[in-house]
C-alpha cells in the first residue's frame, strides 16, 4: 500500500476539526485518557487506517462514558445502551467486534476483500469517528 498524500490526509484532518467544532459544547471536556485515544484514532484516520479507526472508537467511547459515569465494572453492551445518547452504537460495537474476534470457520477479511473494499471501510470509518465526536460531547447527566 502506498502512503497517503499530504492533500489527503490535510483534508481528513480538516474534515476531523470541522466535526469536533460542530460538536464542542463549552464545559464538558474529554479526559486526557480520551483525548489521546483520540489523537491515535484521527492519525489512524488521516493515514486511511480504517478498520483501526472502527476498533479505537469503540474503545474512546467506552473509556470517555465510564469516566463520566465512573464506572469501570459495566459490560460494554449495557455501557452504551444505558449511557450513549444516538443511533447506532450496537452496530458500531457489533462491527468492532467482527474484525476483533476472529471467527476461523468464518473469517471475515481476506486480502483481496480489504482492497476492494476500502469505499465501504472508509464510509464505517467516518461514521465511527462521529459517533466518537458525539460521545465526547454529550452530558450523560443532563
Amino acid at each position: 500500500m502506498d502512503y497517503t498524500p499530504i492533500e489527503i490526509w490535510q483534508k481528513r484532518q480538516d474534515w476531523i476539526d470541522e466535526e469536533l467544532e460542530k460538536a464542542e459544547i463549552a464545559g464538558h471536556a474529554m479526559s486526557d485518557y480520551a483525548l489521546v485515544l483520540f489523537q491515535d484514532m484521527s492519525l489512524a484516520y488521516c493515514a486511511g487506517a480504517w478498520i483501526s479507526v472502527i476498533i479505537m472508537s469503540v474503545s474512546i467511547i467506552d473509556a470517555h462514558l465510564r469516566e463520566d459515569i465512573g464506572d469501570g465494572k459495566i459490560g460494554t453492551a449495557q455501557l452504551f445502551n444505558d449511557f450513549y445518547e444516538g443511533d447506532n452504537i450496537d452496530w458500531l460495537r457489533k462491527l468492532r467486534n467482527k474484525y476483533v474476534h476472529h471467527d476461523i470457520n468464518n473469517p471475515v477479511l481476506d486480502l483481496d476483500s480489504y482492497l476492494m473494499e476500502q469505499n465501504k471501510l472508509e464510509q464505517d470509518a467516518t461514521a465511527s469517528i462521529k459517533m466518537v465526536i458525539k460521545a465526547l460531547f454529550q452530558n450523560p447527566f443532563v
